[in-house]
């Protein structure tokens, strides 16, 4: 974004730019479902699962409510949500390209998210030592609340190994709610189009009456087909270790390029029109799921 303020050519640039935001995002986050196993999240158990529905709940359910109240528009309101209630960045970019959002609501969900990622990583071991929480109470904590897998990585270890260990298994978890959670918000971007009549395909037969076709591709996007199916292949075993290490690692460098190509799509002065509503959102949301993931804990007894 800094360099974008100073960019010349923008001509030149910008079909490159537009390739690698769209195209190469779609493909990093087709190789991300080959570091995902859906098999783990029988092996975290059910105690981690219910702390992750009550923190989805605050994120999406809260997040609605604040969005409104600050008056964002949607897309904004739930990319915010979605990156701190799942997985930072990579939930943003894997629901950006479903809901249509302009690369301004990515870039602000962005900033949001890796701006109160690094307080966390500073504030929760801090936190959890003073609450005197226990490895696994601290990691269940930790990787339900804290948003992108390093900063889970970074606070979870930064308290104990063992906590670090189980706070990684939960955010792997956490990240497989990706799927249902694309196809939720493909289907609610359908629906706005459809009253829109954006996107709509109907075909009328004057003799047998109007029949009504829907284009499956509009609801769906293909690259999420490839996200799952990875995810399912790699959940039998069926992907060697050192080729799906290879996958995350180029998914991983694709997601930084298109992260950085939207960035540059991305100027200052689009962003200063939304004003400070978009930071106030994510820092509410941020502080409710924390509080919301702890309180959790002591409600089943884990604290």
């Amino acid at each position: 974004m800094i360099i974008n303020y100073f960019r010349k050519l923008e001509n030149l640039t910008a079909p490159g730019i537009q390739f690698t935001s769209k195209k190469l995002l779609k493909l990093a986050i087709i190789l991300l479902g080959a570091s995902l196993n859906i098999t783990t999240i029988l092996n975290v158990g059910k105690i981690s699962l219910t702390v992750m529905i009550f923190t989805l709940l605050t994120c999406f359910g809260g997040g609605y409510f604040i969005g409104r109240i600050l008056k964002l528009n949607w897309k904004l309101s739930n990319l915010i949500s979605a990156g701190t209630g799942i997985c930072g960045g990579s939930a943003i970019a894997a629901i950006a390209p479903v809901i249509d959002a302009q690369d301004r609501d990515v870039a602000y969900a962005m900033s949001a998210t890796f701006l109160f990622d690094m307080v966390m990583i500073v504030l929760f071991p801090i936190l959890g030592s003073w609450m005197g929480l226990s490895d696994m109470a601290y990691g269940l904590w930790t990787g339900t609340a804290v948003n992108d897998t390093s900063s889970v990585v970074a606070a979870g270890y930064a308290f104990s190994e063992a906590a670090g260990d189980f706070a990684t298994m939960v955010k792997l978890t956490r990240t497989l709610s990706i799927i249902p959670t694309v196809i939720v918000f493909a289907f609610i971007n359908f629906h706005i189009k459809k009253k829109e009549r954006a996107t709509l395909e109907l075909t009328t037969a004057l003799s047998d009456g109007a029949t009504f076709k829907l284009n499956i591709k509009s609801i769906f996007p293909q690259f999420i087909l490839g996200f799952v199916a990875l995810a399912i292949i790699n959940s039998f075993g069926v992907i060697p270790i050192r080729l799906s290490s290879a996958m995350k690692n180029v998914s991983k460098f694709l997601m930084v390029a298109a992260l950085a190509a939207i960035g540059l799509n991305t100027s200052f002065k689009d962003m200063k029109k939304s004003g400070a509503a978009p930071m106030l959102h994510g820092f509410i949301i941020s502080v409710l799921v924390a509080l919301v993931a702890i309180l959790a804990e002591y409600m089943i007894g884990l604290v």
